[in-house]
Parts: C-alpha cells; sequence; structure tokens
C-alpha cells in the first residue's frame, strides 16, 4: 500500500502551534510552568482515553495484584503529571542549567564507574529507555565536555523535526537517524564515541523476545549486536527524579568481552540490558513511559507436529 502523502501546510500549522506553545511555557517562571503542567496532565489524562487505559493494563498486567485498581489509577495520573513537568524541564533546561549549577538538578550515582570507563578510550553504548527524564543524562554529559551521540528515529513533521533536533544539540549531542546514519555510527565506534540509544521499544515479530516485568517483551536485537561486533561496553543507565533531583544512575555495564563463549551472547545480552531498565523502572515507576504498547506483539506459538504412525 503506498504511504499517504503528507501535507506540508497542516505539518507547518501543527509546528506553529508547537512553537507558541513553547514560547509560552518559556515565558512563565518555572513555578507558574509547573502549574500550568498539572492543568496539561489533568486535561490529557481525561481526554486521552485509550492511552489511558493502555498504560492501566500495562501496570496492572506488569504487578499482578501488588496494586488495587486505585493504585493503578492514581500511578496513571502520576506518569501524565511526570511527563507533563518532564515537557516544562526541558523547555527551561538551557536557562535555568549550567555547567556552574548542575549538580542543583542532577546527581551522578557511582561517578568513578563511569568516568573510569570512558577514560579507557574505548567506545561507549548508553542503554536508556523512556524513563525519569532521559534527555537530563545527555545534557548533563554535554555540559561536561563530552560529546555524545544519540541514535533516534527522526519526526514524519519535517518542521517539528528540525527544530526539536536544534534544541537538542545545543550542548554539542549529536543525533542520527535509526535508519540512514550507519556509516557514521560505525566510524563514531571505530574512534571510540560515546553512543545513546532508546532500548525499551516494541520490536514487532522479527525481534526477540526477553522477560519484561515477567512477561515476554519483543526487543530489537541491533543493540546487542552492536556491542558484540564493536567489542562496545554498553551502561545501562536511567535518570530517574528522586529526592528533588534527577539521577543519573548506571545501573550495570555490560562487557561485551563476558560473553566470547556464550552460545547465545545476543539474547543473554538484550535479556541483561532489559533487565536492568526493569531494576530502574521499579524504584519509580511512575516515571515510566506506561502508556506506549511495549508487549504489543507476543511471541508466535507454533503447533507441535504430530508424529507419523
Amino acid at each position: 500500500m503506498a504511504r499517504k502523502e503528507r501535507s506540508q501546510t497542516l505539518d507547518y500549522l501543527v509546528f506553529l502551534a508547537g512553537r507558541v506553545l513553547v514560547c509560552i511555557i518559556a515565558a512563565l517562571s518555572f513555578e507558574k510552568a509547573c502549574g500550568f503542567a498539572r492543568v496539561l496532565a489533568w486535561v490529557v489524562h481525561h481526554l486521552d482515553k485509550r492511552h489511558r487505559l493502555v498504560a492501566a493494563e500495562n501496570l496492572r498486567k506488569s504487578y499482578g495484584g501488588e496494586l488495587t485498581d486505585a493504585q493503578i489509577d492514581a500511578m496513571v495520573r502520576g506518569v501524565y503529571l511526570h511527563f507533563a513537568t518532564m515537557l516544562i524541564e526541558i523547555i527551561h533546561m538551557p536557562r535555568r542549567y549550567h555547567l556552574h549549577n548542575y549538580k542543583r538538578f542532577a546527581v551522578l550515582r557511582e561517578p568513578a564507574r563511569l568516568i573510569e570507563l570512558m577514560l579507557t578510550g574505548r567506545p561507549i553504548l548508553f542503554v536508556t529507555g523512556h524513563f525519569g527524564n532521559w534527555e537530563m543524562a545527555g545534557y548533563t554529559l554535554g555540559l561536561l565536555g563530552y560529546k555524545t551521540h544519540a541514535i533516534a528515529r527522526p519526526l514524519d513533521n519535517p518542521y517539528v523535526d528540525r527544530f526539536l533536533r536544534r534544541f537538542r544539540e545545543r550542548t554539542g549531542q549529536k543525533l542520527l537517524a535509526k535508519h540512514g546514519d550507519f556509516e557514521h555510527m560505525e566510524k563514531l565506534l571505530q574512534s571510540g564515541g560515546i553512543l545513546a540509544t532508546l532500548a525499551d521499544q516494541d520490536a514487532g515479530q522479527r525481534g526477540l523476545f526477553v522477560d519484561f516485568f515477567g512477561r515476554p517483551a519483543s526487543t530489537h536485537k541491533a543493540v546487542a549486536l552492536m556491542a558484540l561486533e564493536y567489542k562496545v561496553p554498553m551502561v545501562v543507565v536511567g535518570t530517574p527524579r528522586l529526592g528533588g533531583q534527577y539521577h543519573i544512575w548506571p545501573i550495570d555495564v555490560i562487557l561485551p568481552e563476558d560473553y566470547d563463549k556464550s552460545p547465545n551472547a545476543v539474547r543473554a545480552i538484550t535479556q541483561r540490558f532489559t533487565s536492568g531498565l526493569e531494576t530502574l523502572i521499579r524504584k519509580a515507576p511512575e516515571q515510566y513511559f506506561w502508556l506506549h504498547r511495549r508487549w504489543k506483539h507476543a511471541p508466535i506459538v507454533r503447533a507441535k507436529k504430530k508424529a507419523v504412525a
């Protein structure tokens, strides 16, 4: 089926509406902007029934009988509030967050472990998920002088895509297209560069199914394949907001050479970084993007062939 041609006029109008909203939020004080976030979260939660139900179902199946319906409802509301507030924080970040005061807003957990790895000269692959404020980690590394490259899928709206790209690259972080920039990624890894990717998206029926909150979740194999092929250490990291500060938390460091003799290294590494992300999410579950269909696909159960008599 041919892809429907996008309307440039509609795309530009959406971009203008978004720019106006960003300008209004940026003009407000941070405190008033956070008040706006609470209103925005309430409105979107009320209107967005489809994703609200997806989030509730994801939480119900992930936590089994641990949470009551009232707790699940409160957590779903918390998810909307967290991401509305994250939007405010990102818009205000260039004005509020700089090299001389970043410690007021962010804490680097286990800094020695991370710095030691970054000083080896080896390439590094940061693996994270839609949890906490994942933009904070890349922004902080940029402030500290580390040039990082984030793998991301370009948005369908070219005007919005260009605007967000310029915004995210303010501190030296560069964006690479998930499809189309592979040669750049290859050269980067060969020269000891730093890559970051979100690794908690459904990978379709062809993905590798590993355990995530007690259920098989289709996960992209490319992350583990890249680490193994280019001997890239992987840092599983999350950025939850705890006690008023964002904690840049490297929960696990995965060395590909540890899997040289593993009969199924790709599966083992994929399961390990997925389990690391789950550990982080359980520390602040209301800060995970439960609204997306992480378990959209399920493993195909193939019928066993009957023995011939």
